[in-house]
């Protein structure tokens, strides 16, 4: 998913009509992991829809291999020295490069990861990024000196979570192009 338009999103509605009026961006209350974040374009937004207990994979787990296959793309793909810390999420030294948030349902995943592959910065500078004070952010085109569009690097990145998970991936389109059209929907009219 690439997001086309800013926006912010948390679990309160803490600072919403200030981020608004700040940045003109939205401002959406979600039920997932993490603190305040930003999504918008430049980045590349992944919601894996995983049923845990079929995989046998705990929640700690999941995000852990979700963790792996970036960290995977990061230096395979792009010679980055990328890594975790004591925080959730991808860094390349102090900086984060992927926010990682998640809500288990069910057993069932929803929510996911962004990685910032090109995305405006200055967006973070209204927010404490997942709640994090002492640490910064940071994109693949900051570090690279590289402007690749999203587009092109969707292709590594799926390759680094078939090699963390063992799978090949298919376009939801392809499987079931009524089923993608409802979760369309669903997404749109927010009842995901």
């Amino acid at each position: 998913m690439r997001p086309s338009t800013p926006s912010y999103a948390a679990k309160r509605p803490t600072s919403c009509a200030r981020l608004r009026r700040e940045t003109g961006a939205e401002y959406y209350e979600i039920q997932r992991g993490g603190q305040t974040t930003y999504h918008g374009p430049g980045q590349l937004v992944g919601y894996p829809i995983l049923a845990l207990k079929e995989l046998q994979l705990g929640v700690r787990c999941y995000v852990n291999s979700l963790e792996n296959a970036l960290i995977h793309l990061c230096r395979a793909q792009y010679g980055l020295a990328a890594g975790t810390n004591e925080h959730t999420g991808v860094w390349v030294g102090t900086n984060k490069i992927a926010a990682l948030g998640v809500h288990v349902s069910r057993s069932v995943t929803q929510h996911g990861f962004a990685l910032n592959v090109d995305p405006d910065l200055r967006y973070y500078d209204h927010i404490v990024p997942c709640g994090i004070t002492d640490m910064g952010v940071t994109s693949l085109a900051k570090e690279t000196g590289n402007l690749a569009p999203v587009d092109e690097v969707v292709p590594s990145l799926l390759a680094s979570f078939a090699s963390v998970w063992g799978n090949q991936w298919m376009r939801l389109e392809e499987l079931s192009p009524e089923w993608n059209a409802r979760v369309e929907e669903m997404l749109v009219n927010g009842s995901a």
